[in-house]
């Protein structure tokens, strides 16, 4: 009985965050706990270790933190990519220790020792196609392409003023970027002279 209390306890703990953290934002959950959770998950947390960092290292230890931050999530580097490949090596080399000797048996075939290099070979043939092709570059050709495919439906794409210029964009700042994966979610009057861009 306590097993079964745990695992209801522990799935309704998983509905919540993930309702929180998808739908928090949303007219409905204004004021409420939810919305709390989903300020905390998206935005508090990273606040609280911030300062923490802040309040232990000073100014140089929070620097830093933000040096590797902007190594390793704002700038192409190798280091997902080592990690994703690592990830998938040693899960297949586990699967070939521990699962193979049970191939071919009562219920699997023999096919499937294959048919598991042939799926692992295939995703790693994707990731690298994926890791090594052109995200796309925005030019003034194509611009409103992209500014008129994702128009501000104030869920996942919200108007807000740049700090620093004071120009309503929205959450991705673009002064560094060019890539269609940042235009995406830029205001459709934001004036932004790149690669060719001319202001309206």
């Amino acid at each position: 009985m306590a097993l079964q209390l745990m695992l209801v306890c522990h799935g309704l703990a998983t509905l919540l965050v993930v309702i929180s953290f998808l739908c928090g934002q949303w007219p409905i959950f204004r004021g409420t706990f939810i919305e709390k959770i989903h300020y905390f998950i998206t935005v508090g947390a990273y606040d609280y270790i911030l300062q923490f960092i802040a309040a232990v290292f000073g100014s140089k230890g929070r620097n830093a933190f933000l040096a590797v931050e902007h190594y390793c999530c704002e700038r192409p580097n190798p280091i997902l990519q080592i990690i994703y490949l690592t990830i998938v090596g040693v899960t297949y080399f586990l699967i070939i220790q521990s699962s193979f000797a049970y191939i071919p048996g009562y219920y699997v075939s023999g096919f499937h020792r294959y048919s598991s290099l042939l799926a692992v070979l295939v995703g790693i043939l994707l990731f690298l196609l994926t890791s090594f092709s052109d995200p796309g570059t925005v030019k003034a050709e194509n611009v409103l392409n992209y500014l008129s495919s994702y128009p501000y439906d104030n869920i996942i794409y919200v108007e807000k003023k740049c700090a620093t210029c004071k120009i309503s964009r929205s959450r991705v700042d673009l002064r560094d970027q060019n890539t269609a994966a940042y235009v995406i979610d830029v205001l459709r009057d934001l004036i932004t002279i790149v690669d060719g861009w001319l202001p309206r």
